[in-house]
């Protein structure tokens, strides 16, 4: 009876880590979001062709940051073939009915060799609820 608690006390994080998971879609991209606490996390699932080619592969970290009320804080990266790494920048937003998750951010922008150029860019992403497993 010990062992049976014991094994349903460690196989309980389990079970509500993978109920908590939701799939949204970011720009066709369906994104996985993981929530742990307070904490959210996007991670890539299946990534389209375009994000594939600039180095994006399924369980790519997009967003991390936390969720306080309404509210998204954290940091984005944007991806590029150029850039060996992605480049994480700032963003904030909030949920709406939908559900969606918009949050924006300045960002520098890069020349071809991932060089920065001077210029900012102001992103803007799109996270719609589509299904939960």
């Amino acid at each position: 009876m010990i062992l049976k608690n014991l094994l349903v006390l460690c196989l309980l994080p389990l079970a509500s880590t993978a109920f908590a998971d939701s799939y949204w879609d970011h720009n066709g991209s369906v994104m996985r979001l993981a929530a742990d606490g307070n904490h959210r996390y996007f991670y890539y699932e299946h990534p389209t062709v375009t994000m594939q080619r600039a180095g994006v592969t399924r369980g790519t970290l997009l967003f991390d940051g936390i969720k306080s009320g309404d509210k998204y804080y954290g940091t984005a990266r944007v991806f590029s073939k150029d850039c060996q790494n992605s480049l994480p920048y700032n963003v904030s937003g909030n949920v709406y009915d939908g559900p969606k998750v918009v949050v924006t951010g300045t960002r520098a922008s890069y020349s071809a060799g991932c060089r920065p150029n001077g210029k900012v860019k102001k992103d803007v992403l799109t996270f719609t609820y589509m299904y939960t497993d």
